[in-house]
């Protein structure tokens, strides 16, 4: 593949991976996706794999790249996806990680680079996470729907599938562009509270992780991250108790689903 915009840091040997991507942006409410695969990221301690060159797909009036003071010098820098790869525990396979902004250009061609690493890196299964806002209650198990393009994996996960239709991300797009080669794909995502302001939402992060995790056999270390999602859930008790308003919507909206 010529003029590919991927640039490889390693090149390793890796056993059936399984490809995890998340994108800030419009599939990542709360930050939920994103934070959850920053967390495999780090239990795992990834090592760099591949970067994907920003200048095709990214417009830096949209995300602009940032100013840094290294010493006495400015370092400029870009907007990037990035790739990383690691081993885990209580599993017979590797896992190659994907995370980054949504791009803002040639979608299409996003996917085929995609897609390309993972043939590249013979991935078994290409995983992708997101979160979105819904009428859902702060108090219950955070919902968790999906789609995918294999049947048994939903199944195997025991998820609501998604009959979402409309406007997508560059989820949607990459998941129709992995059915076509043929290769497997699930995409797994967590619904929040939509009156809650609160960003980023380490709840939803926590349940992408303990779902994937479960469905992989995948042993980690979740402690930091359910302390997180306890902590943020103290704080939105408050947040609610103190606000009339939002305590009255509540409980319409725990009436409703009550009457259902």
């Amino acid at each position: 593949m010529s003029g590919n915009p991927i640039s490889f840091d390693n090149r390793p040997s890796l056993k059936r991976p399984v490809l995890i991507l998340a994108f800030a942006g419009w599939n990542d409410a709360g930050c939920s996706a994103t934070t959850a695969v920053r967390y495999l990221t780090e239990q795992l301690v990834a090592s760099k794999l591949a970067s994907l060159d920003p200048e095709e797909f990214y417009d830096f009036s949209i995300q602009r790249p940032q100013v840094r003071l290294e010493g006495m010098h400015r370092q400029i820098h870009w907007p990037s996806y990035d790739f990383y790869y690691g081993s885990g525990i209580g599993v017979d396979r590797d896992f190659i990680f994907g995370i980054g902004a949504e791009p803002h250009l040639r979608w299409r061609s996003f996917c085929d680079a995609i897609i390309y690493l993972a043939r590249e890196c013979r991935v078994d299964t290409v995983v992708t996470l997101g979160s979105y806002l819904d009428e859902v209650l702060y108090t219950r198990p955070v919902p968790l729907t999906g789609f995918s393009s294999e049947d048994k994996i939903i199944k195997e996960l025991d998820i609501m599938p998604s009959r979402y239709q409309g406007p997508t991300g560059i989820i949607g797009v990459l998941g129709e562009a992995c059915r076509k080669t043929v290769l497997p794909n699930i995409s797994l995502w967590a619904a929040l509270p939509h009156y809650l302001p609160v960003t980023p939402n380490p709840r939803g992060a926590l349940a992408l992780v303990l779902q994937l995790t479960q469905w992989l056999g995948l042993r980690l270390d979740t402690g930091p991250l359910e302390r997180a999602a306890s902590e943020f859930q103290t704080k939105v008790n408050e947040l609610i108790n103190n606000d009339p308003n939002l305590s009255a919507f509540i409980r319409e909206l725990k009436k409703r689903e009550f009457e259902q």
